[in-house]
């Protein structure tokens, strides 16, 4: 077995000397000795398909009507998101994707980010994986090795499949005031079919998101993905199917939210305070908080008291869960450990989805030099 792992990592060594990379070979080496050895004709026979599989884009979730036969959504946990360093100058909360909540699935992580002049997420892989990112204030440019070019702001969105693989670059715009560029960036899972399609990029422009008006108008609701009282979402955005609401709710403002039946939800909280749950088994939660819901249950209601000082905003998501093992490795998410070091070889050797990768670099991440 030593000798086989030493003829793995020989093999890989000559496939990387064109690039010259110590950095890589160095990563790339530590990671085989770290994990359990494969056979080399178990590595040999490792499906390198990376055509587009058939995508079902009639999936219509099941969403019960709120009635005396409904039941609501308990909580299950609910935490504050600690704010810590990332990137290149960036601070995030991150929520999902911590010790608290790891694989919530189809999510992966979820990150509200503020990033100042002079920082950002420059060129980097990513691999069977969708990224959602939602921005609050400021703007935020992306660039990918697949030509897609845009620039979002607030209010904004942009869906980036990165399925066999993409290499991209995510920078702040420099705000004339000096003020952050603050968002939410949410990591969800492929399901393992369409692990291997072709990576794509969407924007979703603020003007563009329906809205829907409730409880005489102390709710306001921003239809992103889904449903909410009548009110559809313009277009699918995802792959895995994920509903997302953005709601603010006003002093005395309630809000009963149907939820796709079996789905997982939670909901983060931007700003005031919210009242979450029904009749006895309430909990109020502050700013920053992750709320994440039972997954038994068909709706949620969240309610703002009429003597609060603030309005309440927080963001609602919801997505059907995928049966599947989740390995992750820093940016690429697969199903084992051997299609992780699969992804991690295709982006060092620029081969299987990442030829584009070979020599490219984006404009926008030149900032960082």
């Amino acid at each position: 077995m030593k000798l086989l792992l030493s003829l793995l990592i020989c093999i890989t060594a000559i496939l990387l000397s064109y690039n010259n990379n110590t950095n890589k070979l160095k990563d790339l080496v530590f990671y085989v000795q770290q994990q359990v050895p494969i056979t080399l004709s178990q590595y040999l026979k490792n499906n390198l398909t990376t055509t587009t599989p058939d995508i079902d884009t009639e999936f219509i979730p099941i969403v019960k009507p709120i009635n005396e036969m409904a039941v609501p959504r308990t909580i299950r946990q609910a935490f504050l998101a600690i704010e810590q360093a990332e990137g290149a100058g960036a601070r995030v909360r991150r929520s999902i994707g911590t010790a608290k909540l790891r694989n919530f699935s189809p999510f992966l992580m979820l990150d509200h980010f503020t990033i100042g002049a002079g920082a950002g997420f420059p060129d980097h892989p990513h691999r069977g994986q969708e990224t959602i990112t939602y921005l609050l204030s400021g703007g935020v440019d992306h660039e990918d090795f697949a030509g897609n070019k845009g620039t979002i702001g607030p209010g904004d969105l942009q869906f980036m499949t990165a399925g066999k693989g993409i290499m991209h670059a995510e920078m702040p715009r420099e705000n004339p005031d000096g003020s952050p560029n603050v968002g939410m960036q949410l990591w969800v899972d492929l399901p393992k079919k369409l692990k291997m399609c072709e990576p794509r990029y969407r924007d979703l422009r603020a003007s563009e998101i329906p809205i829907a008006n409730l409880d005489d108008g102390r709710v306001t609701v921003k239809v992103i993905s889904g449903q909410s009282h009548g009110v559809d979402s313009v277009r699918d955005l995802a792959y895995t199917p994920v509903w997302l609401l953005d709601v603010t709710i006003k002093p005395g403002g309630r809000i009963s939210q149907p939820l796709p039946v079996g789905w997982n939800a939670f909901a983060y909280t931007l700003s005031g305070n919210t009242i979450f749950g029904s009749n006895d088994s309430t909990q109020n939660i502050k700013q920053y908080h992750n709320v994440v819901f039972e997954q038994k249950g068909d709706f949620i209601e969240a309610s703002v008291p009429d003597n609060a000082e603030s309005e309440s905003r927080f963001i609602l998501v919801a997505g059907q869960p995928l049966d599947q093992k989740v390995v992750q490795y820093g940016p690429f998410v697969l199903n084992s450990q051997e299609e992780v070091y699969q992804a991690m070889l295709d982006y060092q050797t620029a081969s299987n989805g990442f030829e584009k990768s070979r020599g490219w670099e984006s404009d926008i991440g030149k900032r960082m030099r």
